[in-house]
């Protein structure tokens, strides 16, 4: 463990020395006479800022905190992204022609603070503007109260706090809102690994705007201490009804089956909790990470929601979730059971999505035999 602690640091700072050292090397470009009190100056603030992530920790009641480490992650990862396809350009256009070392660095400088602020600039809409992808399904079951069809507006990985905020969460309810559904599932990570931004930015008090009743399950955000409820209260107190390992239809013309994150040892096998409902009854199931949908599939789930993947969120990171996952993103059909997995309403870490968009799901289901 410790040895993996420390590996992990070294790496970590030979990124660090790697964009401290581009960026010198930039600002040489065009101010060569600038003294080593400057190369200083740029280390230290490098140094401060690539140690801001446990900011985060040490000040959560301060949103400034989460900020600071989030725009450091955001920067940091933009650099690792863009310089080593500069460093590559400078390398390969020396070897093709002569060219004036400085007047070269000075234009890739500038192309790298170009592609910086573009794919950052997209990266910060992805993740802010969110769209509406929509699903249409039929269920093999008649529902319990005889409807046709019911509408479903499905959000995960919320996470909900400093980053994603107020105005966030507010439109949120707006386009919940608009979709006037049935029913609305928020499948996990519902907050920012704790309720102390959560309620300060006052989201529990927007998110009891939404019109329609509102399930939710825990992700492995939703930190839950052994016997500690202020969390579950807390989300209760936002206007959701959380399940917990629990199995509900009463009132509804489903079944809602919500599990306890995988990361929670306590958790019950989806086959348990079948054994609760009635299986005649259309089935869905809440599942936070969206693995063994094989499992879901034999234990006779009809609809899985889940999130957790982000798609990514950030390039190439789609290219492992794609990997880890069966179905990372969007819709897939397993056995007799439909999964589909959202990219998420929010985001976590840094405020970017550079290859997936923030995301609201519409979900129109048919069930078989309604009168």
């Amino acid at each position: 463990m410790v040895i993996r602690i420390i590996i992990s640091l070294l790496v970590y700072h030979a990124f660090l020395y790697y964009i401290g050292w581009n960026l010198w090397k930039g600002i040489k470009a065009f101010r060569p006479n600038l003294g080593k009190r400057w190369l200083f100056a740029l280390s230290a603030v490098l140094l401060l800022a690539a140690w801001s992530m446990a900011f985060r920790f040490i000040f959560s009641e301060y949103a400034w905190a989460h900020w600071v480490g989030g725009v450091w992650l955001s920067f940091a990862y933009l650099m690792v992204l863009i310089l080593p396809a500069t460093n590559l350009a400078v390398l390969l256009l020396r070897l093709i022609k002569r060219i004036d070392r400085r007047r070269l660095t000075q234009s890739m400088t500038i192309i790298a603070a170009v592609l910086t602020l573009a794919v950052g600039g997209v990266g910060i809409h992805n993740a802010y503007s969110p769209v509406v992808r929509e699903y249409s399904i039929t269920i093999d079951k008649p529902a319990l109260d005889g409807r046709q069809k019911m509408k479903i507006v499905m959000a995960t990985d919320l996470h909900f706090g400093a980053l994603s905020g107020p105005s966030h969460a507010k439109r949120l309810v707006r386009m919940i809102n608009a979709q006037q559904p049935d029913l609305v599932l928020f499948p996990g990570d519902l907050v920012d690994d704790d309720i102390v931004q959560y309620v300060k930015q006052g989201i529990p008090e927007i998110l009891r705007g939404i019109q329609t009743p509102v399930y939710a399950s825990l992700g492995n955000h939703d930190r839950l201490e052994a016997g500690d409820t202020t969390l579950i209260r807390t989300l209760e107190d936002s206007g959701m009804n959380v399940l917990y390992d629990d199995v509900v239809s009463e009132g509804l013309p489903v079944t809602l089956i919500g599990r306890k994150d995988r990361t929670d040892p306590a958790r019950m096998s989806v086959a348990q909790l079948v054994a609760e409902a009635n299986p005649a009854s259309p089935l869905i199931l809440l599942d936070h990470q969206p693995y063994d949908l094989d499992l879901a599939a034999q234990a006779g789930i009809d609809l899985e929601v889940s999130g957790h993947t982000h798609r990514g969120q950030i390039f190439p990171a789609n290219f492992i979730t794609n990997r880890i996952y069966e179905n990372d993103w969007g819709y897939l059909r397993e056995g007799k059971m439909d999964s589909i997995v959202t990219s998420g309403y929010g985001f976590w870490g840094l405020p970017l999505r550079t290859n997936s968009r923030s995301e609201l799901v519409v979900i129109d289901v048919r069930f078989a035999g309604g009168q």
